[in-house]
């Protein structure tokens, strides 16, 4: 199939008039074509296309049809019927009348090609070149940044159905690649075991059972890959990816002891970064969030917050669920930057700062970021009357640390912190410490060997944090802060119009592609509610949330 642009971009005089007859008010699809007009061309995909092949239906088109059909919800039947049916679709599409459409299965071809480039970007980035242009977008002022988890598209496993599925899922495939070879060497057993679904229903109670339950599966597997590994099995079995799957799962929850197949203990198994959850997703991962457990991906949504224009989503980042929020920062900025959407100050909740991100943030991109910052939790600090790292001066040209009991420190070296980040370590005296009359304040331990330590942060981001520490707590910044608040509304709008609580597809790659689509669509949704007019919707606050003192605003942000 090739790419073969074709068209003026006109939309057809009849379809003109048919439309205007039928919507007399315009619709969305109507309005959005007027105001913005084409939004994709077809050269903007041609590099997912071969050069060579049968024309494909229009690549602009189907982004468009994508977009739509994510702002109103229809599945790919209902997305393809309403191209055929539908005038106001005719209409955006600048289509004639009787244009006949596509099949609904061009839908999901589109898509694997988007999602194997990681085009969606393409598909947003459209819509604010189109918002850009007719001044609906307004990027050098205020954004604001907020995470929410995302659920994979495949079911959630206990241990036995993950491990009895993974081995399930290996069979078929191999099953399918050489039958004959596998019907020789498939144990009588595994067709009682592993040729339908594995529940948790059907598995015993009892935890001694199921333990016994789980040791046999992990033999069966084992015995599995010795045979697809061994010499004599036909080529190409061992790069079956069900296969592959199966190697890594038994990996991580299998090993040898004294020659028996035993379940590793939750300490010998990998960190949840590494850890497969289902082997129908191989990219989700588990997570947990306060009381939020979960298998799957997170997703970031960066937004305009600007009174007198449309809030649009500027950005849309989709990582694994065991990426932390702090890790972002960064990464966000880059791609702000990629799409000359860069704010002058950028709001996020207490995941986000960290004193590189506040450094880089300002150095690298000139955008002030805004965040409540992590206090200062050493031991000291917390205790009643501890000394916190604010009271010792910090002599940066000296490389010297006085502490309250004017002591100087004796050592100053460089080092790397739990979670890899350079830090300084600063060290006083036994000599100093032990006599100090100030040392349970201090030190609060009782061992008398025991010398004070600082971790410092470099001298640019040491003062950045002290610097954010100290305007946070002034009421102007508190109340500057309630901006962030509205993003909470665009994860409630994307929920409810877009399903993004849940994946609509497998893989962290259509994953991906599902928010950008999200994104989009929340864009045309609100440049729609910008043009007719429609007041954005009041913050819903109870009468005794209303009450609450402006400095429990922030603590409530932590």
């Amino acid at each position: 199939m090739s790419m073969q642009p074709k068209g003026s971009g006109e939309i057809p005089a009849e379809t003109v008039r048919v439309a205007r007859a039928a919507f007399p008010k315009g619709s969305l699809a109507i309005r959005v074509r007027d105001e913005l007009g084409p939004l994709f061309r077809d050269e903007e995909f041609a590099d997912l296309f071969p050069v060579r092949g049968r024309p494909a239906w229009s690549p602009g088109g189907l982004a468009l049809v994508s977009v739509l059909q994510f702002v109103e919800g229809l599945t790919d039947r209902q997305a393809a019927e309403a191209v055929r049916a539908r005038i106001d679709f005719k209409y955006a599409l600048g289509l004639e009348l009787d244009d006949p459409g596509f099949d609904f299965s061009v839908l999901s071809e589109f898509r694997d090609r988007l999602a194997g480039a990681d085009a969606g970007r393409r598909v947003l980035d459209g819509i604010l070149v189109a918002a850009r242009e007719k001044r609906l977008l307004k990027s050098a002022g205020r954004a604001r940044t907020d995470s929410t988890h995302v659920l994979s598209a495949a079911r959630e496993l206990c241990w036995l159905e993950m491990v009895a599925e993974t081995l399930r899922a290996g069979l078929n495939a191999l099953a399918q690649a050489a039958p004959a070879w596998l019907s020789e060497v498939a144990e009588p057993e595994w067709f009682r075991h592993y040729a339908t679904r594995a529940d948790d229903t059907r598995f015993p109670v009892s935890r001694v059972k199921r333990e016994e339950v789980g040791t046999r599966i992990g033999r069966d597997g084992t015995r599995l890959l010795s045979v697809v590994f061994s010499a004599d099995a036909p080529a190409g079995l061992r790069g079956l990816a069900e296969v592959e799957t199966l190697r890594q799962m038994w990996v991580q929850h299998f090993h040898h002891v004294d020659g028996e197949v035993r379940r590793r203990g939750p300490k010998d198994r990998p960190p949840g970064a590494l850890r497969l959850v289902t082997p129908y997703d191989t990219d989700a991962r588990g997570s947990v969030k306060r009381d939020t457990v979960w298998d799957g991906y997170k997703v970031h949504f960066t937004e305009t917050c600007e009174p007198d224009a449309p809030n649009l989503i500027t950005n849309v980042a989709t990582t694994v669920s065991t990426v932390q929020d702090r890790s972002m920062a960064e990464t966000i900025h880059h791609q702000l930057a990629a799409r000359d959407c860069l704010p002058a100050e950028h709001w996020v909740d207490a995941g986000y700062p960290t004193a590189p991100a506040l450094v880089s943030a300002r150095r690298d991109h000139g955008i002030a970021l805004h965040g409540p910052i992590q206090a200062d939790n050493s031991a000291q600090a917390s205790a009643e009357g501890g000394f916190g790292q604010d009271a010792f001066t910090i002599d940066w040209d000296n490389q010297q640390a006085t502490c309250p009991g004017g002591h100087t420190s004796t050592n100053w070296s460089e080092r790397l912190s739990q979670r890899g980040q350079p830090v300084l370590r600063v060290v006083f005296s036994v000599r100093d410490c032990r006599p100090c009359t100030m040392r349970q304040a201090c030190i609060n331990t009782p061992n008398p060997t025991r010398a004070r330590e600082l971790r410092l942060r470099r001298h640019d981001e040491h003062h950045a944090l002290q610097a954010a520490r100290a305007e946070q707590q002034t009421d102007a910044w508190k109340e500057r802060y309630k901006v962030r608040a509205g993003v909470e509304g665009t994860m409630s709008q994307a929920v409810q119009r877009c399903g993004l609580r849940r994946s609509r597809y497998r893989g962290l790659a259509k994953t991906s592609l599902q928010h950008q689509l999200t994104g989009a669509a929340i864009n045309l949704a609100r440049i729609d509610s910008h043009l007719t007019q429609t007041p954005r919707a009041r913050t819903r606050t109870s009468h005794f949330a209303a009450l609450r003192p402006a400095e429990l605003i922030l603590d409530g942000a932590k």
